[in-house]
């Protein structure tokens, strides 16, 4: 791609960006579901001809994919790439220091959410540090031996992730808290494993996970930085 094509590209995906409706969209995608048009219509509030419209100008820029099941159609973030450049646009716009950020972000959104297929927040910054300090994964966020078998603890197939062709961990600055969380397809499969266990639960109308007590136990015996903390929003 040339400079100009390059150029005129960033200025399209720019342009549909800059529309609020737009964007709605896909900070609700940005929980990694996938919505029908009128699950859409009826959270930003508009008639559906015009989702549709936004939904069309969204999946020519391939911010969006389209899946079919029968009769319905769903719509949901592209690729992670999309993910991770909302959430790049997010933290900028939540302003440049961290006690910006703090004052500004909703509270249960700071302490557990998700973005888009992993966790963040206060609690998944934690547990990010935690794998660090227990030298689960090495600082080049490779798996070690002693990491193999914690995952293997949680019941998480290592062997799998490590085969996977998408990275097997990596950090993501946290937009709220300025610190990283886990991404790749550790941090998915953390998620997963803490939604199917009931450690966690997902809010059906934003990207606040709850933490179950059965979660906070299992916070507080297997993760070193989550020990002595309050597994509490404040």
């Amino acid at each position: 791609m040339n400079e100009f094509n390059l150029e005129a590209r960033v200025a399209a995906i720019a342009a549909i960006l800059a529309d609020r409706t737009r964007a709605r969209m896909l900070f609700l995608m940005m929980d990694g579901r996938a919505y029908t048009a009128t699950e859409l219509s009826a959270a930003t509030d508009v008639v559906p001809s015009t989702t549709s419209a936004h939904l069309n100008r969204l999946r020519e820029e391939n911010l969006i994919s389209c899946l079919q099941q029968g009769r319905h159609r769903y719509f949901k973030i592209h690729s992670t790439e999309v993910a991770e450049l909302l959430e790049n646009m997010m933290r900028f716009a939540n302003g440049e220091h961290k006690d910006i950020a703090k004052i500004s972000t909703p509270k249960s959104l700071r302490f557990f959410r998700t973005c888009y297929d992993h966790m963040a927040g206060e609690i998944a910054v934690k547990i990010h540090d935690s794998f660090l300090a227990n030298h689960w994964i090495t600082d080049s966020y490779e798996l070690t031996s002693t990491g193999k078998d914690f995952l293997f603890s949680l019941d998480i197939c290592a062997d799998t992730q490590l085969s996977s062709r998408r990275k097997f961990a990596c950090s993501c600055l946290d937009w709220s808290e300025r610190y990283f969380h886990l991404g790749g397809s550790l941090g998915a499969s953390l998620l997963d494993t803490f939604l199917k266990r009931k450690w966690a639960i997902r809010q059906l109308d934003s990207r606040e996970l709850i933490l179950t007590e059965s979660g906070k136990r299992i916070l507080k015996n297997k993760f070193e930085k989550l020990q002595d903390y309050t597994l509490t929003p404040l």
